[in-house]
C-alpha cells in the first residue's frame, strides 16, 4: 500500500456535486492498494498513520499525533500513486490492484483505522470521479509504502 499523509485544517470530498466526505482538523490520506497487500499491510499502516508525530506541540515542535490531537481522518482511493512512466508519457497502472482486490483493502483499511484509532473516519467513493479539496496545514505533505516500510 502506498499513501500520501497530508496534515490539514480541513478536507471534503465532492462527488457529483454532493459532498460526501468532510474534515476538519486531520490527516488527509490518499490510498493506493498493490497486489500483494493484505491484512498485514493495513495493519503497519494504521499503526505508522496513527503514531505519526506530525502536529505541533505547545512549543511549535511537530511531537504530537493525530490521536493526541484528536483529530480526524479523510481516505480517498488513488490507484494512480501506482502510476509508471517508465515508457513514455502516458502513464501505466499495472502495478495497482485490480479494483477488487482494492475496494476490498480499502474497506477494511477504513474500518480498522476507525476501530484502532476510534477517531472519526471520512472517505470518498471507490471508483467515483472525486473532486478533493484541502487547507495543507504546514505545508506538511509525507509519502508512506508498505513496501519498503517508510
Amino acid at each position: 500500500m502506498r499513501v500520501i499523509v497530508q496534515r490539514v485544517s480541513s478536507a471534503s470530498v465532492t462527488v457529483d456535486h454532493e459532498v460526501i466526505g468532510r474534515i476538519d482538523h486531520g490527516l488527509l490520506l490518499l490510498l493506493a492498494v498493490a497486489p500483494p497487500d493484505t491484512q498485514v499491510e493495513i495493519d503497519w499502516l494504521v499503526r505508522k498513520l496513527a503514531s505519526l508525530r506530525i502536529f505541533a506541540d505547545e512549543a511549535g515542535a511537530m511531537n504530537r499525533s493525530v490521536l493526541d490531537v484528536r483529530g480526524s481522518f479523510l481516505v480517498i482511493s488513488q490507484f494512480t500513486l501506482y502510476a509508471s512512466t517508465r515508457k513514455g508519457t502516458r502513464p501505466s497502472f499495472n502495478a495497482a490492484a485490480a479494483p477488487e482486490l482494492a475496494q476490498t483493502c480499502y474497506d477494511q483499511f477504513v474500518r480498522h483505522l476507525a476501530t484502532t484509532t476510534h477517531l472519526p473516519v471520512a472517505q470518498g467513493r471507490f471508483g467515483a470521479h472525486m473532486q478533493v479539496a484541502s487547507v495543507n496545514d504546514g505545508p506538511v505533505t509525507l509519502i508512506l509504502d508498505t513496501e519498503v516500510k517508510e
